[in-house]
């Protein structure tokens, strides 16, 4: 059996060997299992190969005395070896709730370091773990096959190494490098969706359904991500020409897709486009009777016209 060090090793090995010598990656770090592991397993796996490695943790500022938890990151990931760390303190707007909110403060005051030290890269710790947890969420909410297909290895600047990787074997990786990994109360609060689904359904559906659930989610995220990126590339080649006999002819899934990327080019934001929304734009397309125009978030109008759609605000 592989050690647990040696796999996380030869996870981030690929992603390394992509950069260029004198290129500066960030990763992002916690102080949980998952993150540290990774900090751990770059900073190896980079010597030898010219590059600066910038370790990075976010301060939320969502607990007292939180700043105390980043300072003992930020002295774990200098005694790993990491000469430049960086501690951002973010203010978390809550109006999208707590766990959304986070999450989108995090990712803007990492690009914004990314920016300022000139990074062309920024590695996330996220695991097998938790794209079982995004497909379960996804289907949930219930989602099309591009939420389905969870994150992606490659997304932009970010890249994430784990997500073949179980938290089980990350933890396994910091008790080998006698890493101390810090458990963030947060991730114990069921009253989070995520924790729920992470402490209570996935144990559940792994005793009542088939133990290897997780791994099952996983590759239902793949193959529907291969699906999602081919039906993307067929709407991109169709985009464009509004007539509605045109879209008439063409099968659903791609007709779909371009009346939603209408939509936002017209103004829309993504969480505003419902499913019923787009449903009653295709109306206007495959069931036609003369209706009124279809009214969107942030005041935009489609309706039909001489055989096409019109978007106007």
């Amino acid at each position: 059996m592989v050690d647990a060090t040696v796999l996380l090793r030869n996870a981030v090995k690929p992603f390394l060997l992509e950069l260029e010598a004198g290129d500066t990656f960030l990763v992002a770090v916690s102080g949980g299992a998952d993150s540290l592991a990774l900090a751990a397993a770059l900073l190896i796996e980079a010597k030898g190969l010219a590059l600066n490695p910038v370790a990075v943790t976010i301060d939320h500022q969502l607990q007292e005395n939180s700043y105390v938890q980043a300072m003992k990151v930020s002295e774990q990931l200098k005694e790993l070896g990491y000469g430049q760390v960086t501690i951002r303190k973010v203010l978390v707007d809550l109006v999208s709730g707590l766990e959304a909110g986070a999450r989108d403060a995090r990712y803007a005051a990492l690009v914004e370091i990314a920016q300022e030290s000139k990074a062309v890269k920024i590695f996330l710790g996220h695991t097998r773990d938790d794209q079982a947890e995004t497909v379960l969420l996804g289907l949930a909410r219930g989602s099309g096959a591009r939420s389905l297909s969870a994150m992606a290895v490659h997304n932009g600047i970010y890249t994430r190494p784990f997500l073949t990787i179980s938290r089980g074997e990350t933890e396994a990786a910091c008790s080998e490098w006698k890493l101390d990994f810090w458990n963030d109360p947060h991730n114990l609060n069921t009253e989070f969706t995520r924790v729920k689904v992470r402490r209570e359904v996935i144990p559940y559906l792994e005793e009542h359904l088939d133990p290897g659930i997780s791994r099952a989610l996983v590759r239902t995220a793949a193959l529907l991500r291969d699906d999602a990126d081919a039906l993307d590339q067929w709407a991109d080649r169709e985009s464009g020409d509004l007539d509605c006999d045109r879209l008439a002819a063409l099968p659903k899934a791609i007709r779909t897709r371009i009346l939603r990327r209408a939509a936002l080019e017209a103004g829309v934001t993504p969480g505003q486009l419902t499913f019923e929304q787009v449903g009653a734009m295709d109306a206007l397309i495959c069931a036609w009777k003369g209706q009124g125009a279809v009214s969107l978030a942030g005041g935009v109008k489609v309706e039909r016209i001489s055989g096409r759609l019109s978007l106007s605000r």
